[in-house]
């Protein structure tokens, strides 16, 4: 069997016995990846804590042909993300994050979601607790956009006609995007007033200043990336993470 290494993320673990994981993995050079690590339940286990929730490092470990299920060997821990576990709504989008990964990366080699999910996690550990929220729907469009799912914002999704620069703007989820008039008028759209426009549109640039969002216009933000992302990638299935963090349950009524 080869041996690979890679960086990783720890995307999930599930118990499988008395002694051992499973594990799914984020790599950067093979996509996600499934893997046993044996004894990792152990109290003197080779792997120690590495094997937390989010945790990145180095992971080795041995390729059996023609299965789905590797043999972790070994994870070398280079982030913890501890900063995450101590607040629910940073670890909510990073929940959301991986189940993403989890469900809709490439089953090969896709660097670009990798590296958009690191940083992500650097990122929602160090921002301020005000802007947690915006960069947390950053983060989300920011990687189903780069997994494909890109929304059109800036030319009509259906024929290419540019888009006005100023005003409301016709949004469709289940087309992909922004809409012309004439499209608009005929499958109908959601009409996003221009300061929700603006916002969405500092939301998909990440260069862009985070937008500060009222709880209405949070609320308006978080159902919207919500459907697009159950409609597009997954086909209108139930992604728990997701549900989790649209409804933010920690924030009182």
């Amino acid at each position: 069997m080869p041996l690979v290494a890679t960086p990783a993320i720890v995307l999930s673990a599930l118990r499988f016995s008395e002694t051992s994981k499973i594990v799914r993995l984020a790599t950067r050079e093979h996509g996600v990846q499934s893997a046993m690590a044996k004894g990792a339940l152990r109290p003197k286990s080779r792997f120690g804590a590495a094997l937390q929730l989010l945790s990145e490092g180095q992971a080795q470990y041995l390729v059996k042909e023609h299965r789905e299920l590797h043999v972790l060997t070994a994870f070398d821990l280079s982030r913890l993300h501890t900063g995450l576990a101590a607040d629910l709504e940073r670890y909510a989008i990073a929940s959301a994050l991986a189940e993403v990964m989890i469900r809709f990366a490439p089953p090969d080699q896709h660097p670009e979601s990798y590296d958009v999910l690191s940083e992500s996690l650097t990122a929602l550990e160090s921002v301020p607790a005000a802007d947690v929220e915006a960069l947390g729907y950053r983060v989300l469009w920011r990687l189903v956009s780069v997994l494909g799912f890109a929304p059109s914002v800036l030319a009509c999704v259906r024929d290419g006609t540019a888009l006005p620069v100023e005003g409301t703007l016709p949004f469709n989820t289940s087309e992909g995007g922004a809409l012309c008039a004439t499209c608009a008028a005929q499958v109908g759209a959601t009409q996003l007033p221009p300061d929700a426009r603006s916002d969405l549109l500092a939301l998909l640039d990440p260069d862009a200043t985070l937008p500060v969002l009222d709880a209405r216009h949070g609320s308006a933000h978080r159902r919207l990336l919500a459907r697009y992302v159950r409609y597009h990638l997954a086909e209108g299935a139930v992604l728990p993470a997701m549900e989790f963090w649209s409804r933010r349950p920690w924030i009182a009524a």
